[in-house]
C-alpha cells in the first residue's frame, strides 16, 4: 500500500494512476467498436488455445475493451458516446497559500482537497494524486458533456474555504479533460488532459485579468 499510495492523502500516487490507467488502455489502434463475437473470433484467427493461455499473449491479440473517446468539440452536440475520461487537476493559488502560512498548512490544504474529490466521484472512480498541487480523475463511461459536467461539480467542491489551525484559506482549481484512445499509452492521455488543462488556466486568467 505504501509503495502505490501517497503518503501524504492515501489517494494512489502517480505509479498506481499509471498502471490503472494502462491496464484500461488497448495497445493497438482500432476504428471502430468490436463486438465479442468479433473478438473471439479473432482470437481464433490467431491461433488461440483457450485451454492454455491467457487471450492478452495470443500472438500479439489483445483482448481490451476497445477505448472509444467522444468526437467533437466542447459545445458540439453530444453524440452519445461514452468513454473513459481523464480529468487534470491543478490547484489555483496554492503556491501562495504554502509561501504566507507555511507546509503544514498547504498539505492540511491538499488532504481536504484530496477528500472533496474523492466524495465527488462515483464507486469505481480512480482519485490520484500526481504530485505536488496536481490531482487526476479516472472515470469510466462518461460522455463529453458528463465529463464537463463533473469537472464543473469538483471545482465547486473545492472552492469553498478550508479551515486551518483557525484559518480559512481558499483555493481553486482548473480541470482538463482528455481522453483515452486506443493505441494511446498512459503517458500520452495523461499529456492531453495537462495541455487541455494549462489552455482552461490561462483562458481563466486572461478573463480575470479583463475583469479586473
Amino acid at each position: 500500500h505504501r509503495a502505490s499510495h501517497d503518503s501524504l492523502t492515501g489517494l494512489p500516487n502517480s505509479a498506481e494512476l499509471r498502471a490503472r490507467l494502462s491496464a484500461r488502455l488497448c495497445r493497438r489502434p482500432h476504428a471502430g467498436r468490436p463486438s465479442a463475437v468479433d473478438s473471439l473470433d479473432a482470437a481464433y484467427e490467431h491461433g488461440f488455445d483457450f485451454g492454455h493461455a491467457s487471450l492478452e499473449h495470443a500472438d500479439g491479440f489483445d483482448h481490451h475493451v476497445h477505448t472509444i473517446a467522444p468526437e467533437g468539440r466542447e459545445g458540439d452536440v453530444d453524440d452519445g458516446t461514452k468513454g473513459l475520461a481523464v480529468l487534470f487537476c491543478d490547484l489555483d493559488g496554492f503556491k501562495s497559500i504554502n509561501d504566507r502560512f507555511g507546509h503544514h498548512t498547504g498539505d492540511a490544504v491538499l488532504i481536504e482537497v484530496a477528500r472533496r474529490l474523492t466524495s465527488g466521484v462515483r464507486d469505481g472512480d480512480t482519485v490520484a494524486r500526481l504530485g505536488g498541487d496536481e490531482f487526476v480523475v479516472l472515470a469510466d463511461g462518461l460522455g463529453r458533456a458528463d465529463a464537463q459536467d463533473l469537472a464543473v461539480r469538483l471545482r465547486n467542491a473545492i472552492i469553498p474555504p478550508i479551515r486551518v489551525d483557525g484559518r480559512a484559506v481558499r483555493v481553486g482549481a482548473s480541470f482538463g479533460i482528455g481522453w483515452a484512445h486506443c493505441g494511446m499509452s498512459a503517458d500520452e492521455v495523461l499529456h492531453s488532459a495537462d495541455q487541455r488543462m494549462y489552455v482552461e488556466k490561462r483562458s481563466r486568467a486572461k478573463q480575470q485579468r479583463r475583469a479586473g
